[in-house]
C-alpha cells in the first residue's frame, strides 16, 4: 500500500509540474500592479502578512492529507441533490438563488444568470485523474444552462477556477469578472480579453443595473510551483438595488468583514465560506465560529454557508461545517438557510431548509460550540 501511495505521489506531482511549466509561461507575459497597493515585488499580499508554515511541516500535512485521512471525510451515502432544468430556471422569478455545490452558486437577478466560481469537473485538482473527487453531480450541466450575464471569481485555485468549466461557459457567458491577475490567467487560456474584467480591492463595476465590488479577503493564490501570490484574491460584494449580497470566496477572519460591513452593509444574505478548516491553516480558512463572526461584522441578515458538502480538503468529517454553523446560529439567533443542492432561495424571503446532511450517516464525533462567536 505504501509504495502504491508513493508512486500516485510522484505521478501526482509530475501534473503539478506539467501545469507549472504553464503557470511559469503565464506569468513571464503577465503585467505588474504598480498601481495596486496589495502588489509588492511582484507578488499580491494580505493586510496582515502569512505565517510561514515550514517546508517539512508542509510536506507531512502534504502527506497526510493525500494517504492518511482520518474516516468520516467523505460521505458513504449519496447527498440529496435537486435536479434543475432550463425550463425551472427560466420559470423562477428574479432574486432565486442556487446552491450548484461547494462555492458554485447560481443567482438569477434582473433577469439575468450570474455564477460565482463555477466548478463543474468531478476534481478540484491540476488532473482528472487524482485529487479531490466530488461527492454529487452538479444539479445541472454546463451545456443546459441558460446564457450567463457574468462569472464571478474569487480566486484561482482548483476548487474555485476550473479550467474546463471556463472554458466551456465561455462561449455563453458575457463577462468573466475577477481580482487583478486571474483575468490575465483567463486571457492566457484563450478567453476573449473583450469578455474579462479585473479589479483591485474596493473598485466596483456595474452591469446592466448590477454593481459588483471586490472586496478584501485573507487567502492566497497559486495553480503550481511558481506562481504563489502572483494574482489576488477577493471576497464580492452584489448589490440589485435594495438587494446587497455578500460572497466571501476564502478567506481568514479578519478586521476586513467590519470595514466591508459598515462600507456595504447590511446584507440580505452572506455566502460565507464553512469548510475545509483547520487550526493549522486558520489564516486562510476561518472556523465555524469565526465565520458567524465574520457574518455579525458584516451586519448580515440570514447565512447561507459554502465551501462545504462537495469537496474532500481538509481533516474534519464532511458534514461538521453543516453541523457546527447551525448550532452555532442557534444559539446566538443568527437566522441561517441550508438549501440542498439545487433547491431554491428566495432571495426577498429566505428560508431555513432542512437539516439534510443529519439524514445521512451520523456525524463522527460530537460538536461543542462555544456559547459566543470567536473572534
Amino acid at each position: 500500500m505504501k509504495r502504491l501511495s508513493v508512486y500516485a505521489l510522484a505521478f501526482f506531482l509530475l501534473g503539478i509540474l506539467a501545469v507549472t511549466a504553464n503557470t511559469a509561461y503565464v506569468h513571464r507575459t503577465q503585467p505588474s500592479y504598480p498601481d495596486s497597493p496589495q502588489h509588492r515585488d511582484g507578488r499580491f499580499g494580505n493586510v496582515s502578512p502569512r505565517p510561514p508554515m515550514g517546508f517539512w511541516n508542509g510536506l507531512k500535512l502534504t502527506w497526510a492529507f493525500l494517504f492518511d485521512k482520518p474516516t468520516g471525510t467523505v460521505p458513504d451515502q449519496p447527498i440529496p441533490v435537486r435536479a434543475l432544468d432550463r425550463a425551472q430556471l427560466d420559470a423562477a422569478p428574479d432574486r432565486s438563488l442556487y446552491r450548484l455545490g461547494h462555492s458554485t452558486v447560481l443567482l438569477k437577478l434582473r433577469g439575468r444568470y450570474w455564477l460565482t466560481d463555477p466548478v463543474f469537473s468531478k476534481r478540484a485538482s491540476p488532473v482528472q485523474w487524482f485529487g479531490p473527487a466530488r461527492f454529487h453531480a452538479p444539479p445541472i450541466a454546463i451545456e443546459d444552462l441558460p446564457p450567463i450575464a457574468g462569472v464571478i471569481l474569487s480566486h484561482n485555485h482548483y476548487d474555485h477556477l476550473d479550467h474546463a468549466a471556463v472554458m466551456q461557459l465561455a462561449g455563453k457567458t458575457g463577462r468573466f469578472i475577477a481580482p487583478l491577475g486571474v483575468g490575465d490567467q483567463l486571457i492566457a487560456w484563450g478567453i476573449d480579453p473583450e469578455q474579462v474584467e479585473q479589479l483591485d480591492w474596493w473598485q466596483s463595476t456595474e452591469v446592466d443595473g448590477l454593481r459588483l465590488t471586490a472586496t478584501p479577503a485573507q487567502h492566497f493564490s497559486g495553480r503550481g510551483l511558481t506562481d504563489s501570490d502572483r494574482s489576488l484574491w477577493a471576497s464580492w460584494v452584489i448589490q440589485d438595488a435594495d438587494l446587497r449580497v455578500f460572497f466571501s470566496g476564502d478567506t481568514g477572519y479578519f478586521d476586513g468583514f467590519k470595514a466591508i460591513g459598515d462600507a456595504f452593509g447590511p446584507f440580505d444574505l452572506t455566502l460565507m465560506e464553512t469548510g475545509a478548516y483547520d487550526k493549522r491553516w486558520a489564516y486562510v480558512h476561518m472556523q465555524p465560529e469565526q465565520t458567524l463572526q465574520a457574518h455579525l461584522d458584516l451586519r448580515g441578515r440570514w447565512l447561507l454557508p459554502i465551501h462545504n458538502g462537495t469537496f474532500d480538503l481538509a481533516m474534519h468529517a464532511w458534514q461538521e461545517p453543516f453541523e457546527r454553523v447551525a448550532e452555532l446560529a442557534a444559539i446566538n439567533g443568527v437566522a441561517l438557510t441550508t438549501p440542498e443542492m439545487g433547491e431554491r432561495v428566495d432571495l426577498n424571503t429566505p428560508h431555513a431548509g432542512q437539516a439534510w446532511w443529519r439524514k445521512l450517516a451520523p456525524a463522527s464525533r460530537t460538536v461543542q460550540p462555544t456559547a459566543s462567536p470567536a473572534q
